[in-house]
């Protein structure tokens, strides 16, 4: 069966690499046709459900994983129900009902949406966790098969953490692909940090969600991206949430595409100079998503940070 994603481009952002200082590779996830990385594993997952005889899906998101169930949903032909939290931004709500999947709004953060999302599968249904499954890292890997197929090695990845699905995929990408010895740059912001946390504690704890990153608002981690820190070189780096939507700002201004602060994360690391970036001359960056964000929510955003 056709995966039901698309290659997306890689490509050297000429204004970021003068910045920062080296070269800097995009791989552009916000060209997936529901808007970001999800539909990788989230596609995937869902066709593996759908050979077994699933005839619904649910999900619980903050976002992106949502539309990305609703799009598959659309494709195979299986109704879809999707759960999210009250922070759910009235876009990605739109979006997910716009692929044909009932909506149902429930609770003040991912955990609670969750909760209700488990309470409601039957048992012809298939659940859709929107990180914590190895079908999904499964599908996540596919973003580095691409890099190494396109003959472009880079000497660091950076991407962001929510739930940490993406960053067990990429992993499981660089191994699969012989390239365990390149190390990734893992971002958080201030209020969505649970891997920084964690890593702190050494084990998955529990942290309380503040950021306006919505879409990294899992206030746990799965065991899957704690325990590739401590098998594969990781990087965790957190950054505000001024510094993320700084960055969407800027990021726009140099390639006039809006990414969402979730995104941002891991833009900052580069227009700012983290210092996790010195020792390398060729990064890359995971651009995941944008359909949580507008120009008018990213001025909000700001403005409401520089009052905060």
């Amino acid at each position: 069966m056709r995966p039901l994603h698309i290659d997306t481009p890689l490509f050297e952002s000429r204004a970021l690499s003068i910045g920062a200082g080296r070269t800097i590779w995009l791989k552009l996830e916000t060209v997936q046709p529901p808007g970001s990385f999800k539909i990788r594993g989230i596609g995937l997952a869902c066709q593996q459900y759908a050979r077994r005889g699933a005839r619904r899906f649910i999900s619980s998101s903050g976002g992106n994983a949502g539309i990305a169930v609703a799009y598959a949903g659309r494709h195979l032909s299986i109704p879809v129900i999707v759960v999210v939290p009250e922070t759910t931004t009235a876009d990605a709500k739109a979006l997910i009902k716009q692929e044909g999947a009932e909506v149902i709004v429930h609770g003040a953060n991912w955990h609670d949406a969750n909760a209700l999302a488990l309470s409601m599968v039957e048992e012809t249904d298939a659940f859709l966790h929107p990180f914590d499954d190895p079908l999904i890292w499964k599908g996540h890997a596919s973003i580095i098969d691409e890099v190494a197929a396109s003959h472009v090695r880079p000497d660091a990845i950076v991407l962001s953490v929510g739930g940490g699905g993406l960053l067990s995929g990429v992993v499981e990408g660089l191994s699969r692909n012989g390239w365990s010895d390149i190390p990734v740059i893992a971002v958080e912001t201030v209020g969505a940090d649970a891997y920084a946390q964690s890593i702190e504690a050494g084990s998955c704890i529990e942290t309380a969600v503040t950021s306006i990153a919505t879409c990294l608002g899992a206030s746990k981690i799965c065991e899957q991206a704690f325990s590739v820190s401590k098998t594969h070189r990781v990087h965790s780096v957190v950054v505000s949430d001024q510094a993320a939507v700084s960055a969407c700002q800027n990021f726009l201004q140099d390639h006039r595409t809006v990414v969402e602060p979730a995104c941002g994360a891991a833009l900052a690391v580069v227009y700012d100079g983290a210092p996790e970036l010195e020792e390398f001359n060729s990064v890359m960056v995971v651009i995941c998503g944008g359909v949580a964000a507008s120009v008018e929510q990213l001025q909000k955003w700001s403005g409401d940070l520089c009052v905060a």
